[in-house]
């Protein structure tokens, strides 16, 4: 196992397990996130944990292209009274998104340390959120990094209303021009919208 020091850097992506866990420890600075996102690296861990750090083979992603709307979806979309913006938010997102119960996980993923961490993401530049708001109250929301590469790295949603996140994330993808949506890990949601395995190879690819 790589155990990262106060230096900022990071083993090459290869030496990372089979389960993609590279390295463990560091600090979640800005200038360590964003070294690591450059390499398709990310953090994921739980409170009481110290910081893991991921780089997962296959990696799912969605090509915006290939985006998937059911019918009901596309029915949902005309007819619902949700308001999507972006970056109106962003502090209220990440805090949504740490609330939420995971199947699986006994705490949370999003500590203090990372939601300190992504707020001053956000306010350099490097972290995007989506809010679907209804009646003024927010509903739905994601987050993620964006380094200016053509590529969304998607880190966690919420929603509190059937379909909200679903609205938020199809309009985003709809309304930009990213060539890649990085989902990081398989989920039966984003797979329902066209997400798909790709190997790590090819992601590294397109974060150049």
């Amino acid at each position: 196992m790589n155990y990262l020091t106060e230096k900022i850097e990071f083993p090459d992506v290869s030496q990372a397990n089979s389960d993609g866990l590279l390295a463990v420890g560091g600090d979640l600075s800005v200038k360590r996130l964003i070294l690591a996102y450059k390499h398709g690296i990310f953090p994921w861990y739980e409170t009481g944990e110290p910081i893991l750090w991921w780089s997962p083979n296959p990696r799912f992603v969605l090509f915006p292209e290939r985006l998937k709307i059911s019918k009901s979806m596309k029915q949902v979309l005309r007819n619902c009274d949700y308001t999507v913006t972006v970056n109106t938010d962003f502090a209220q997102v990440i805090k949504q998104c740490a609330l939420i119960k995971r199947s699986g996980q006994s705490s949370t993923w999003i500590t203090n340390d990372m939601i300190e961490a992504y707020i001053e993401l956000h306010n350099l530049g490097y972290a995007t959120s989506v809010e679907v708001w209804k009646d003024e109250v927010l509903v739905a929301g994601f987050y993620g990094v964006d380094l200016g590469n053509k590529v969304f790295c998607g880190e966690s949603m919420f929603t509190k209303e059937s379909n909200a996140s679903k609205v938020g994330f199809i309009t985003f993808v709809q309304n930009s021009d990213y060539k890649l949506i990085d989902c990081q890990v398989y989920t039966q949601h984003l797979e329902s919208l066209g997400a798909e395995e790709i190997s790590r190879k090819v992601f590294l690819e397109y974060l150049k």
